[in-house]
């Protein structure tokens, strides 16, 4: 009979959001939430930094801070936006459903009154028809106001997306302001302590003759200039603790071959376009320039008998025999930094992320390759 079918479709409506799936849904709104507010107050720092004595040291630490709450915001947008596609898919599943249950409800009410009252198998059969409905009524009240807290729900998810695009997009022009300005700020920095003064036409019969990084690093051995201060402090203390040189995500591992098979001493970092890197710790520049295939290459001495080699940089900052403060801005990677439409196209994108850069690791101790990570505290992007 027509309560029968109005039974079967509000219980096919019942098939809304559980109470579990929709407190997820509004932790989501508040993860993005507090995301798009820590990327603004980074955005903030960003415009104050600019204004500080020391801008070189201000901007690194502050873009430094505002990448990583790029990272935590880009995986705000991911989840915020899985989220709501799994809301849509389940609301446009019980479409039918609710069109289905419409008709029903409008042919009961252009039905007789008699025929709406009275069961044709007599009263008692009337009577129970009446408990039904009654009942039936109760129950179909849930799944109606399921619906329209699952409606509040993405409403509530969209506004979300669009307050957080509007917070992205001034972030990501404060962060290229920032980084014109470190830039223009680093490439003629002064003052830095020197440990050496380098000698430019060693340095050079040193790279024609360099077969490999081997061959380099060795090379680099065998020349050592006159130190003009005192050796920097021991750090295999800090072993295993040292920050990564930039945000990223480790994508091949120390001696993993690549898809040519080629094994290499080191690690590989994927990162965004125009990502900073810094120093680890306080470090001596031995070398910077290209090198063979390897690309832009800086060589950096934390202590005597310890290189770290950072290649696949775009720009790099310091002289030769200069000694840049930990956490100081050595290169930046190449490429350009997605504006903020891409980013929202991104986090719909299944799968991983957009990281077309990647930054060359290796550890040196006394010419002898060792495994990066187990050097650096690995504390990878979030998204």
């Amino acid at each position: 009979m027509w309560f029968m079918r109005v039974i079967s479709l509000a219980l096919m409506l019942c098939c809304a959001l559980s109470k579990v799936e929709l407190l997820a849904a509004e932790s989501v709104v508040k993860t993005a939430h507090d995301a798009a507010n820590e990327l603004e107050e980074a955005s903030m720092r960003l415009t104050i930094a600019k204004a500080k004595k020391d801008r070189i040291n201000a901007l690194t630490g502050t873009i430094r801070a505002f990448e990583t709450a790029l990272s935590s915001f880009r995986a705000s947008l991911r989840e915020l936006a899985s989220t709501k596609q799994d809301l849509k898919t389940r609301l446009d599943l019980r479409e039918e459903n609710i069109s289905r249950l419409i008709g029903v409800l409008y042919s009961i009410d252009n039905e007789p009154a008699p025929a709406k009252l009275v069961h044709p198998d007599g009263p008692l059969k009337t009577a129970r028809a009446g408990m039904l409905l009654s009942d039936m009524l109760v129950h179909l009240q849930r799944p109606v106001e399921q619906l329209k807290y699952d409606l509040e729900t993405l409403k509530m998810l969209e506004t979300q997306q669009a307050d957080s695009t509007a917070v992205l997009e001034n972030g990501l022009r404060e962060l290229q302001s920032a980084r014109s300005d470190l830039v223009a700020a680093a490439s003629s920095r002064d003052g830095l302590p020197t440990r050496f003064v380098d000698d430019p036409s060693k340095t050079a019969i040193l790279i024609a003759a360099a077969e490999s990084i081997d061959t380099l690093i060795k090379g680099l051995s065998i020349y050592s200039p006159h130190e003009l201060a005192k050796p920097l402090p021991d750090i295999k203390a800090s072993k295993n603790l040292l920050p990564l040189p930039v945000h990223g995500r480790i994508v091949r591992n120390f001696d993993e071959p690549d898809a040519s098979g080629i094994k290499r001493p080191g690690i590989v970092i994927a990162a965004y376009p125009a990502a900073l890197v810094t120093t680890p710790t306080a470090v001596t520049v031995r070398y910077q320039g290209d090198f063979l295939d390897y690309g832009l290459v800086s060589i950096l001495e934390p202590q005597d008998g310890i290189l770290f080699v950072l290649s696949g940089l775009d720009k790099t900052f310091g002289r030769i025999g200069e000694v840049l403060p930990k956490g100081s801005p050595v290169g930046i990677m190449g490429g350009e930094a997605a504006p903020a439409q891409k980013i929202l196209q991104e986090s719909l994108a299944p799968g991983g992320t957009y990281r077309p850069e990647t930054l060359y690791v290796e550890v040196r101790v006394n010419e002898k390759p060792q495994d990066p990570l187990r050097w650096f505290d690995v504390k990878e992007d979030k998204d």
